[in-house]
């Protein structure tokens, strides 16, 4: 956990907030998963700080959606798209 921390910090992926008033905070925890190589010997452990969807309440922030994180997939499309409309990146 300690590395996935210090690579956070490194790369800078994260700022420290004040609390929204109006807004509620979603918890999160910490998920580990141990990684095996195929002859069933650990290759690596990996930790994950994630947020818990369930706790979001019905009526109040249930119909919010969250992606902090653009997979590539999805950048690489869009890069696509707009190259196809001619249409400016910022």
């Amino acid at each position: 956990m300690e590395d996935e921390l210090h690579m956070i910090e490194k790369n800078d992926t994260w700022e420290l907030v004040d609390r929204p008033t109006e807004k509620p905070v979603i918890e999160v925890k910490r998920v580990y998963k141990t990684k095996l190589n195929l002859d069933g010997s650990v290759q690596k452990n990996k930790a994950r700080l994630v947020a818990k969807w369930y706790a979001q309440k019905l009526g109040l922030d249930y119909n919010e959606t969250y992606a902090p994180v653009a997979r590539l997939d999805t950048i690489r499309t869009l890069i696509a798209l707009v190259a196809q409309k001619e249409w400016k990146l910022y």
